[in-house]
């Protein structure tokens, strides 16, 4: 996204008691119909007006922040070397392209294709909703806010939904930080809904979606600055015991992990002259207990050809359960 794109902002719906909780915008590169849009959807606060409670900033003309999803300190499995060439601090990514895109299995033998967004904790990180008083929608044109980005400690691409109450005066993106909403001592509740959004650097593209979502980028606030996420709405999701549910993944790769260059970095075993591993999730969306959050198990490479689904990965002999948990929401399911 350049700066002469224009953009349309809309309101994104993840509910918590019926209500619609994620505020957020969507860059586009359209012309006059898109602008058209942002004019009948939405009131643009104007930088500088005076809300009573602090000054509105206007996100088309804030500093944004800087995203690197694979430095040392961001990445896990996808960290940027001079070999691998991944994308550098703030260059869009695009994620439909390897190694961002995998082609599996499905537990009763279907191919599915999921993103890989690395590695993730199940401890989510809180994102802050705004509502004024006595409404139960957030504020329209108000950003969510974030208080960490890839790279920081307690990040996660999986956040628990924390609704802010904010005055009937409240004008829309006077906060712009967790430290604005702790200054004006406005009220927090933390809900059970979680959203599986990575943030990622503004422009980069992931144009597959389970439920043919929106595959825009969202904007929210982070220390004042703008960020762009993605956000991944297959099914809805809530916090289980405080944390991200699990799902198990069954996987094989090139060379079987305690041999020399194995595990991840010799990369998924496929079939021969095809992009198709035998990777094995355990269930898609729409099934009982579906998670993108997955609980990586391995499975002995030698056993590759005799895997086709849930009961042969879970029958192969496995060298190694837990292994890691990722984000890799499912995104089709032939």
């Amino acid at each position: 996204m350049t700066t002469h794109s224009t953009r349309r902002r809309f309101l994104v719906a993840a509910g918590v008691g019926g209500a619609t909780l994620l505020a957020g915008c969507t860059g586009t590169t359209g012309g006059d119909s898109d602008e058209t849009m942002a004019d009948e959807t939405t009131t643009e606060p104007t930088t500088g007006m005076d809300s009573g409670e602090g000054m509105a900033t206007d996100p088309m003309s804030a500093p944004r922040a800087t995203i690197d999803r694979f430095s040392e300190a961001a990445g896990t499995l996808m960290v940027r070397t001079d070999e691998n060439g991944l994308p550098g601090p703030d260059e869009a990514i695009d994620f439909d392209q390897m190694p961002f895109i995998t082609q599996g299995l499905g537990p009763d033998g279907s191919v599915v294709r999921y993103y890989n967004f690395d590695v993730q904790t199940t401890t989510p990180a809180p994102i802050y909703v705004l509502f004024r008083e006595g409404e139960d929608t957030p504020i329209s044109g108000q950003l969510n806010v974030i208080d960490v980005i890839p790279g920081d400690e307690g990040y996660n691409d999986f956040w628990q939904v924390h609704k802010v109450t904010v005055p009937e005066s409240y004008e829309a993106n006077t906060v712009t930080s967790l430290a604005d909403i702790g200054d004006a001592g406005y009220e927090t509740e933390a809900t059970e809904t979680l959203v599986n959004c990575p943030v990622v650097p503004d422009g980069s593209t992931a144009s597959m979606r389970y439920d043919d979502g929106d595959t825009g980028l969202v904007e929210g606030w982070y220390k004042g600055e703008v960020v762009s996420y993605f956000q991944f709405t297959e099914v809805p999701l809530s916090v289980s015991d405080g944390s991200v549910p699990l799902s198990p993944i069954y996987v094989a790769f090139n060379v079987n992990p305690g041999e020399d260059g194995g595990g991840p970095a010799s990369g998924f075993m496929t079939e021969e002259g095809s992009d198709q591993t035998h990777n094995v999730v355990a269930t898609v969306p729409g099934d009982q207990g579906y998670s993108p959050l997955w609980f990586v198990n391995i499975y002995d490479n030698a056993e590759f050809g005799s895997v086709s689904d849930l009961d042969s990965a879970t029958d192969a002999e496995q060298l190694a359960s837990g292994a890691a948990t990722v984000n890799c929401p499912v995104v089709s399911v032939e």
